[in-house]
């Protein structure tokens, strides 16, 4: 079974920071360029950062440029976003996903498996 979960999500005051993590299960993602997608509610879910398969290319969305940072292990077949200095509009539900290409893709509806989200919620 193809599955990707994400954890790491949890409460944390404004200025904090957290750590997701993507694992992949029933397939390798070395051959997968892996995004991390977040939705808060009443907003559509929206790209926050993508990486491609090597590890080599990375992007970001304006509001995260400089406080998240995306990394992959595709030794434990892992991938993570650091998010540091939070703030309340990170709060969302934060999903990863995968597409086999290597390189991110456009369009977000060009990713083939999505996991089922981990809660992120910043406040004080």
């Amino acid at each position: 079974q193809l599955q990707l979960v994400e954890s790491g999500g949890g409460l944390v005051q404004p200025g904090g920071s957290l750590r997701l993590s993507c694992a992949a299960s029933g397939f390798t993602l070395d051959y997968y360029a892996i995004g991390w997608f977040r939705q808060a509610p009443g907003k559509e879910r929206e790209g926050v950062s993508c990486i491609s398969s090597s590890g080599g290319n990375t992007n970001y969305a304006d509001s995260v440029k400089g406080r998240f940072t995306i990394s992959r292990d595709n030794a434990k077949n892992t991938v993570y976003l650091q998010m540091n200095s939070l703030k309340p509009e990170d709060t969302a539900v934060y999903y990863c996903a995968a597409v086999h290409q290597p390189m991110c893709p456009i369009s977000k509806s060009e990713y083939d498996y999505w996991g089922q989200g981990t809660q992120v919620t910043v406040s004080s």
